[in-house]
């Protein structure tokens, strides 16, 4: 499948553009970034360097992705949610000297297979954000988040745990270290620790 570049997307021949993806206008992807296949990103989303996106990933409009992000197959990214990259931000040094690349700490961050971030969600570099777990919209995400787990506010705190179909899911049952959760909508069951069931508030 051809890959699709609006003529006023702006993207480095040093990156690495998987078939079949789409990018749209006033788009950026800076050099030495990975986009995967199937992918759409979407109008006016700035992605630096050295970003790794896989396959299917959907990315809404204005979305900012910088440098340390890491972002698996098949999550969405709603518009206008922005990315972090250093705990510590100034632009000068202590001295008066502006700061350089030298000065500061790349922190990574994952967000996991599946997972969806909704519209103006910041999210704080060095967390990692589990396989199908959902962020509300307008949420601030400054701790990491288990697979499955619905999270939201300011800061965003566990409220719940959603199927990969997007629903709530429903404690069926426990078992040990484990509580066996179901999806009212799509009968899926989702297993997942004791502990993370006893972090919802």
């Amino acid at each position: 499948m051809a890959i699709r570049i609006h003529p006023t997307a702006e993207v480095s021949p040093k990156a690495l553009i998987g078939d079949g993806t789409s990018v749209w206008h006033h788009a950026q992807i800076r050099e030495e970034a990975q986009v995967g296949k199937n992918c759409i990103i979407g109008k006016g989303v700035y992605i630096d360097a050295g970003v790794r996106i896989g396959d299917k990933v959907k990315i809404q409009n204005y979305v900012s992705i910088y440098r340390g992000v890491t972002i698996e197959e098949g999550a969405f990214i709603g518009p206008h949610v922005c990315f972090t990259n250093d705990l510590y931000p100034r632009a000068v040094n202590p001295d008066g000297s502006l700061k350089g690349a030298e000065d500061w700490t790349l922190v990574e961050t994952c967000i996991g297979r599946g997972a969806s971030i909704g519209a103006n969600a910041t999210i704080r570099c060095g967390v990692t954000i589990g396989e199908w777990a959902i962020i509300g919209a307008g949420s601030v995400v400054t701790h990491d988040v288990p697979p499955y787990g619905l999270v939201y506010g300011n800061p965003a705190r566990l409220h719940g745990f959603v199927c990969p179909c997007g629903r709530r899911l429903e404690e069926k049952g426990r078992s040990g270290e484990s509580v066996a959760l179901c999806c009212p909508h799509c009968g899926r069951e989702i297993l997942i620790s004791l502990d993370d069931w006893r972090a919802i508030v």
